[in-house]
Formats: structure tokens, C-alpha cells, sequence
């Protein structure tokens, strides 16, 4: 059985990289895409401070579709194509990583939960194509920065390499 520990670390690179690792531990052994977004979407909301939701949309068809997530009740659907909405839908279309300091600035923001003030949001890419996102909101101003989206950008793929997307090509 995975428990999480607590990362003491000295830097916030030094946080990712053991939480990356304790990633790595959690997804080891399981290829299902539900069973390791869960796992995923519930060590980030465990383990980051100052955040509201943890989650994943699976992009299906021209729209991404809620997946496995922790926090509130969520938008079930987001369009991507062929006019993105919301961060989570520009990150998708633009296959891109997109930090927003202040979602209530961001032109056609979704508010999915009115507590939100900033947001990160990492595309899923297996090659060259996105099959989804990671998204995750703080009712913090600026939660993210610079170092979380390196940080979240290399768990990201740490969850690609241990996951099965075969289902959805």
C-alpha cells in the first residue's frame, strides 16, 4: 500500500523532484489511465498547499471531459475545437502549458467554482497530439509560478511514461 510522506525539502525543485518520486511509486505497476489520473489528481491536492481542485479533462472528440479529480462538483464539459474555451481548453488547443495568476482576467475564463483565482493547466501530449489536461485551481492570487509549472510539468510526464492511452486513439 502507497502512503505519502511528507516532503521536507530546501527548495521548491527539491519538493517536485521527491514528489515526483513518490509519483513514480504510486503509479508503479498500474497502466490504467482512470486508475493512475485518480491516484494523481489526489497526491497533487494532498500534497500542494492553497489549492481548491486537482483534476484531470480527457479530451474527447473536439471537447475535454471531466476525468478523475479532487475538490468540487466541476464542469462536465470544456470545448476546445473549434473555438477554445477556458484555460483548460487553450492549453489543449495551443498544446501548451498556460499559468494564470488571476482567472478572472483570462478572456473567456470558465468558472467552474467562484472560490478559483488562479489556475495552472498542463497539457497530456503522446506524440504530438493532446489527449487531455491536468488542471489545478487555487483560491490564491498567483499560486503558480514558474517553478510549479517545471515542477508539475516533469510529474506530468513522469504519469505519460506509467500510463496507457490506447483507449482513446
Amino acid at each position: 500500500m502507497f502512503e505519502a510522506k511528507i516532503v521536507v525539502a530546501t527548495s521548491r525543485a527539491e519538493f517536485y523532484s521527491d514528489l515526483n518520486k513518490q509519483l513514480g511509486g504510486l503509479l508503479a505497476g498500474e497502466r490504467d489511465l482512470m486508475a493512475n489520473a485518480a491516484n494523481f489528481s489526489a497526491l497533487v491536492y494532498l500534497m500542494l498547499n492553497d489549492l481548491n481542485w486537482a483534476g484531470f479533462y480527457i479530451l474527447r472528440g473536439n471537447d475535454l471531459l471531466l476525468g478523475p479529480f479532487q475538490g468540487k462538483p466541476a464542469c462536465v464539459r470544456i470545448p476546445v475545437r473549434p473555438a477554445p474555451r477556458g484555460v483548460c481548453g487553450n492549453a489543449a488547443f495551443h498544446c501548451k502549458t498556460f499559468v494564470v495568476a488571476n482567472v478572472h482576467e483570462f478572456p473567456g475564463h470558465i468558472a467552474c467554482d467562484s472560490a478559483s483565482n488562479s489556475e495552472i493547466v498542463i497539457p497530456l501530449i503522446v506524440e504530438g497530439h493532446v489527449l487531455g489536461v491536468l488542471d489545478i485551481d487555487s483560491p490564491k492570487l498567483s499560486r503558480f509560478d514558474d517553478e510549479d509549472r517545471a515542477g508539475l510539468e516533469t510529474m506530468v510526464a513522469t504519469f505519460m511514461a506509467a500510463t496507457d492511452f490506447y483507449s482513446l486513439h
